[in-house]
């Protein structure tokens, strides 16, 4: 399952229009918004594609000036992440060392080169 936040921008004198259009359909969930036309819905998705189209939908609601993605949470994708972490063996025994002293690391480089 994904979830995923939403920043709505509208003008400030539709900003209550656009709030009721949010909260009266089936594809996304109000949160919070603020004074200046901003307004924050979360999305739910059996993956990326699906929040993507409710996304579109909430671009076609009226006075909306703009829509865009700006969290998205990926149950799937973390646990194959771990699952990656658990079963490779580049990770260096001394990381799970726990006599290790975090201050006493030297970082050298980049990780995602080395990995």
């Amino acid at each position: 399952m994904n979830i995923s936040s939403i920043i709505v921008q509208t003008k400030k004198e539709h900003q209550e229009n656009v709030i009721n259009a949010i909260k009266n359909n089936d594809f996304c969930e109000y949160y919070l918004h603020d004074d200046s036309g901003r307004i924050v819905v979360t999305v739910e998705g059996k993956g990326v594609e699906e929040e993507m189209k409710k996304l579109r939908q909430i671009q076609q609601l009226p006075n909306v000036i703009s829509a865009e993605m700006m969290y998205a949470y990926s149950e799937d994708e973390l646990n194959a992440e771990r699952d990656k972490l658990e079963n490779t063996d580049k990770i260096p025994e001394w990381l799970n060392d726990e006599n290790v002293i975090a201050e006493d690391i030297k970082y050298k480089g980049d990780l995602k080169k080395r990995l």
